[in-house]
């Protein structure tokens, strides 16, 4: 059949784009890819994938191999920060059967996964990426799309039917389309993490345990079979980066079970974040879309940003095929920025939001008592059944485009 479209071009290639570009060559549309930097990222960022993340990484089909080369985390705990005893905790093993299928979360430190995805992409696809291509800014008319790119051989365009900023927090994408507008706001808190090897499972300690403090708080997860542990935690707002890796090893030693010395652990990587809650006035206009960060930010607790990412590529991946297939029109690109918008302000942002505030709450001594979330989950331990069902609440960031498709 002749499809309405030629190619799609995507910008940035990371977990977004990739996935996107993914999803889109599965289905027989040519994508490119345009990438500023040389290589892809490997600053520590997002390594667990939430189970509404999952089904898009299974259409992918990277599921399993993700799996294979990394882990499939179930369980959660809720710590006091003095003794470390369990305030509560959750157990995800039930999600290993939901209607035959593996909704465990995943876990792969994201520059593998990227990796991953940029191997699948180039071998099994043909795919094409443009290395050391930096977007500047973006055009349209009537009949297609284009970009401004800085490259090695000097200034270029290029042309497709539509562009898809998947271009970070940072989008040049969106900046071309809205300036600094970027509606919301940045947490004064500021946050560093590492990736460190330390046996916290000496301590009893699981897969992902979440620290209640108002000044110490922290989040340690394990993020690789042989040991390697994601700690993340919260920092004085106003310090700069070379304060805030001067007194690392002092915020180990108070916030850590043992309270380890430098020599106790081995670190990584390090890296210092600033938190938002921001969403871009619209996903969509005209033949340029946006997804994931550079349609919205959250803080990291919780890991809504990378799963509400990965489900935005999963929506606007439906939305693009069934253009491409004559099962939509162009209408439900509107619908798409609609639709995800408004799972931005009623779930990502307020979930994400709670999350923070809980872990850093001016009296976790009090928390369980006042915090219905914690509440819920206290009562559902050793209930596998409701366990399950607490754990299928998550797929509220999900919205089926496909309803939409003509019949």
């Amino acid at each position: 059949m002749e499809h309405p479209f030629k190619k799609i071009l995507i910008v940035g290639a990371g977990p977004s784009g990739l996935l996107l570009a993914l999803l889109l060559s599965k289905h027989g549309i040519p994508v490119e890819i345009f990438e500023a930097s040389h290589e892809l990222d490997k600053q520590p960022r997002a390594a667990i994938y939430g189970s509404s993340a999952v089904p898009e990484l299974r259409r992918a089909g990277i599921i399993d191999e993700i799996r294979r080369r990394g882990m499939s985390p179930t369980s959660v705990s809720w710590r006091r920060s003095d003794d470390h005893s369990v305030v509560t905790s959750l157990d995800g093993s039930s999600m290993e059967d939901v209607g035959g299928v593996d909704l465990r979360m995943a876990c792969l430190v994201l520059d593998k996964l990227d990796e991953l995805m940029l191997e699948e992409f180039l071998t099994k696809y043909n795919g094409k990426i443009h290395w050391k291509h930096r977007v500047t800014g973006t055009g349209q008319d009537e009949t297609q799309a284009w970009i401004d790119v800085e490259t090695p051989e000097g200034a270029k365009k290029f042309y497709g039917d539509y562009i898809v900023g998947c271009d970070g927090a940072t989008s040049q994408v969106r900046k071309s389309l809205f300036g600094e507008e970027f509606p919301g706001f940045t947490w004064e808190r500021q946050i560093v993490a590492t990736n460190v090897y330390y046996d916290f499972s000496k301590f009893g300690w699981k897969d992902s345990s979440f620290i209640l403090h108002p000044d110490h708080f922290f989040m340690a997860a394990r993020i690789t079979p042989d040991g390697l542990y994601r700690v993340t935690y919260g920092e004085s707002p106003g310090l700069t980066w070379e304060e805030m890796k001067a007194r690392q090893a002092w915020k180990y030693e108070i916030m850590l079970p043992g309270h380890p010395k430098p020599g106790d652990y081995k670190m990584v990587m390090m890296s210092p974040y600033k938190m938002h809650q921001r969403c871009a006035p619209s996903f969509r206009v005209g033949r340029i879309l946006l997804a994931a960060d550079a349609a919205h930010l959250c803080n990291p607790w919780g890991g809504m940003g990378i799963t509400g990412g990965f489900v935005d590529v999963g929506g606007l991946y439906d939305c693009l095929a069934g253009i491409w297939d004559g099962k939509a029109d162009e209408s439900i690109l509107d619908l798409y920025s609609e639709k995800r918008i408004e799972k931005w302000k009623t779930v990502i942002n307020p979930v994400s939001s709670d999350n923070f505030r809980r872990v850093s709450d001016s009296d976790p001594d009090t928390l369980l008592e006042r915090d219905p979330v914690l509440q819920a989950f206290k009562a559902a331990e050793g209930d596998p059944e409701a366990q399950k069902k607490m754990a299928l609440a998550t797929f509220s960031v999900c919205y089926d485009f496909t309803q939409h498709y003509k019949s």
